[in-house]
């Protein structure tokens, strides 16, 4: 079978797009006790990237932190990811999926998590909430019962540690052991840190720190790939921006470059 002239393994990698993507959150972050309280991100930044499969683009995402949430007098990270498809792969595979992580003012542990998923036919609003003093996450799916996980004193969701891993300082040749959970699940993933090299984006050039998690840890596509490679790259400065994401499949090739960087005002 062919769509307006590509073939089946050609739809394939633009359908792998919204099962990677929210895996990059999960492959970048360390234990929380190593880091300082430094934080180098500030509501109004603003990280805008390409998504592409092999030399094709196929989409954008955005990470960006929206202003401080409060309730009563506490003060709350409120972050934001959206990745959605461009025209070409809409046509095929049209993903408009938004994510919303709620944190403590101290970046120490995760309050909330949201998902609004829109991939192809697939239609989903999630909310997970992190209640430590029972030590339970509640997974709420709309239109289905309410389930119920225990979980640690301190624990990060997929969309948060992404951030999290930006604070403190980055060695090149370490080694951590990161937990994070979705609601459903907790998971350890070992994650290695490599060495400091130059890379070019649309954004420009960096000196960069690349992470690579053990990938007989990852589920869904990396999964079927035993021999797959995921990288995440972390500017080598004080900001500790992730500029790059790669990965190698078995259903091929996506990189994400950063494009455009709109700082804290």
């Amino acid at each position: 079978m062919e769509i307006e002239g590509y073939s089946r393994y050609t739809l394939s990698l633009i359908y792998g797009i919204s099962r990677l993507v929210p895996l990059y959150c999960l492959a970048i972050f360390l234990s929380s006790s190593l880091w300082g309280n430094d934080i180098p991100f500030k509501p109004g930044e603003k990280l805008e990237y390409k998504l592409k499969w092999g030399f094709f683009p196929v989409g954008s995402a955005v990470l960006e932190v929206l202003p401080m949430k409060w309730e009563g007098n506490e003060s709350f990270y409120h972050l934001s990811f959206r990745v959605r498809t461009n025209s070409f792969a809409d046509k095929i595979y049209r993903v408009r999926t938004e994510i919303e992580s709620v944190v403590s003012s101290d970046f120490s542990r995760s309050i909330s998590y949201q998902k609004k998923q829109r991939e192809g036919r697939t239609q989903k609003d999630i909310l997970v909430e992190f209640d430590y003093q029972k030590k339970r996450a509640s997974y709420q799916e709309k239109g289905k019962n309410k389930l119920y996980l225990d979980i640690p004193n301190k624990v990060f969701d997929p969309l948060s540690i992404a951030y999290f891993f930006r604070i403190g300082s980055l060695t090149s040749g370490a080694t951590r052991s990161l937990p994070t959970c979705d609601g459903k699940k907790i998971q350890h993933i070992v994650v290695k840190t490599s060495k400091r090299e130059k890379i070019k984006v649309p954004a420009g050039s960096f000196y960069a720190i690349g992470t690579v998690p053990e990938m007989k840890n990852l589920s869904g596509v990396f999964k079927k790939s035993p021999d797959g490679i995921l990288q995440v790259w972390y500017s080598a400065d004080p900001a500790k921006i992730p500029v790059k994401i790669s990965s190698k499949v078995v259903i091929g090739s996506f990189t994400a470059s950063l494009e455009r960087k709109t700082q804290a005002k």
